[in-house]
């Protein structure tokens, strides 16, 4: 089989990095035995969990809580057919640390369905891997 040379391969740090970059992502979680996938506003935590905000009212929030999640984002350019796309997978739990709700306040974030009291769920990271799809012609570097 032939290698994909305009493929990147992506490492954690890396990954980590490129979802800092990006303020909604996507998760992935089951909701009445089936698969749910929904835009998130996030925030990668200096911890490197991942910070979702939620409408607390919704199913999506009871859905998270102690559950193993996907959550997806990138950053594609459809002129020149590049950019990367990260995919995390780990245990999601609603953020209940009173501290942990106020920093994540200050930062701003929020749902993206606005809701003047949102729900924070954190993300622990335990299968992270991502891909850069480079411009035509560039070789595949390591990292």
């Amino acid at each position: 089989m032939e290698r994909d040379e305009r493929v990147e391969t992506l490492c954690e740090a890396e990954c980590l990095r490129l979802l800092s970059t990006v303020p909604v992502g996507r998760v992935v979680y089951t909701e009445h035995a089936l698969p749910a996938v929904l835009p998130v506003s996030f925030d990668v935590a200096a911890d490197g969990r991942l910070l979702l905000a939620v409408r607390r009212s919704s199913t999506t929030a009871r859905g998270l809580d102690g559950t193993v999640v996907a959550f997806q984002a990138d950053q594609l350019d459809p002129v020149t057919r590049t950019g990367w796309s990260v995919l995390v997978h780990g245990r999601a739990d609603v953020v209940r640390e009173p501290e942990l709700v106020r920093r994540a306040l200050r930062t701003g974030l929020r749902p993206w369905v606005g809701d003047p009291d949102p729900m924070f769920v954190a993300l622990v990271p335990e299968l992270v891997g991502g891909r850069r799809l480079l411009p035509g012609g560039r070789a595949v570097q390591r990292s």
